[in-house]
Formats: C-alpha cells, structure tokens, sequence
C-alpha cells in the first residue's frame, strides 16, 4: 500500500476488551442510579479518554439527580471496569496484523485513549507490545482525547509520518472523528465482541472508508 504508516486503536481492536469495560462499568453505573443501553453506552462513550468519559457521566448524574456525583464514583466505576478485565482476550488475528502492517508499510503506531499504565499492561499481558513497539502512546501525552485529532498527530509525528499517509484503524465512532480530522484515511473494524448491528453503517456515517469485519479482511486489504 503506497502509505507512510498505520495507526492502530487498541482496545475493540487489538484486545476485545471494550465488551468487557463495558459490562463492568454498567453495572458499577446501575448501583449507582444511572442506566444506559449497551448501544447508547457504545454511541455516547466508546472511544473517549477518561477524563471526557467520566464529566460526561458526571452530568448525566446531575441532570438525574440535581446533586455532584459521590466523591467515590470514579473510583466504583474503575473497579467495575478492572473486575471484568480478568476475562481480556486478544482479537483473533491481531498479532499477525501487527506483523504484516510493519512488513506492508514499514512504520506503525498505537493510539489509543486507554490510559498509559493500562494500555501497556494489556498489550503486554496479550503479547502485542513487543509487535508494536516502540509507537504506542496514550491520550495521556495530548491535551484533547478522542474525537480530537491530537493523538493521531502526535503518533505520526513521533514516527515520521505525513497524517495524509497515514491509515488509522478504528473501532469508534469518536476514533474515527479524530482521525478524519487528523486527515487521516480511516478503515472502521467491526470485529470487537461490543460491535453490534448497524455498527459498521455509524463507523462509515463518521468517516470511515471502508469497514473491515475482522483481521482476515485486514490482511487481505494491505497485502
């Protein structure tokens, strides 16, 4: 493929952990007064950085309940989100992706809005890191998260890559925002355990150029 690099989101696309956080931190959210659809919670949520996620949830609690959420409240959702993360998994075909986008185009990156300690030990824990090392960064490194450009930029920067060569692969609609606005192609993946129905049609209404069910497509798209 005539690129500079490719640019892989992480979780619900390397790891299907997106499922799992999302069980997790609905329940957490239901002890605590707020109920949201598994759709509305992809719609609304899937792809933000934590910072954006949790003073969205906020409101929604004060527009509930006309009061500020517990002092506790980001500490009970994190925990919902950490029980389920025992379950982790790698998305079938993601290693041998990571091996043939290198191979494909020579530069490849990770940017993902999980933060940094998080993004690490799950890439470690599901032997991806050493694939995509040493370009992997958090949302932690750039002032705005997703669907912000910034850390698609700083991504192609750190590796050398001019944004309009660069294909990004996504999982959200927030992450496809951001990488359109970073002018960047995207390609929407659909292969994630939280990928409903209809899902590929909402990646491609927010940007996506082509929407890639699982890795097998992937590799056969930049072979």
């Amino acid at each position: 493929m005539d690129l500079d690099a490719i640019i892989f989101d992480c979780d619900g696309v390397l790891v299907d952990s997106e499922v799992l956080a999302m069980r997790g931190e609905r329940a957490a959210l239901e002890a605590l007064g707020l109920s949201y659809t598994a759709e509305e919670f992809v719609r609304r949520f899937m792809g933000l950085h934590d910072r954006a996620y949790f003073d969205l949830l906020k409101a929604d609690f004060r527009a509930a309940f006309g009061a500020a959420a517990p002092d506790d409240f980001e500490t009970r959702v994190m925990a919902g989100r950490r029980r389920e993360m025992a379950a982790l998994t790698i998305i079938d075909g993601a290693d041998r992706a990571l091996v043939a986008a290198r191979e494909s185009v020579g530069r490849i990156a990770v940017a993902s809005s999980s933060r940094a300690e998080f993004l690490e030990a799950k890439l470690k824990r599901m032997g991806l890191h050493e694939l995509a090392a040493p370009h992997v960064y958090s949302a932690d490194l750039v002032a705005a998260g997703k669907p912000a450009p910034d850390i698609f930029l700083y991504a192609a920067e750190k590796i050398g890559a001019d944004p309009a060569r660069c294909l990004v692969l996504e999982d959200s609609v927030n992450g496809v925002r951001a990488g359109r606005a970073a002018g960047m192609t995207v390609w929407g993946f659909t292969g994630g355990g939280h990928c409903f129905d209809g899902h590929g049609a909402r990646l491609a209404a927010a940007g996506a150029g082509r929407i890639i069910p699982d890795f097998t497509a992937f590799l056969d798209a930049v072979a």
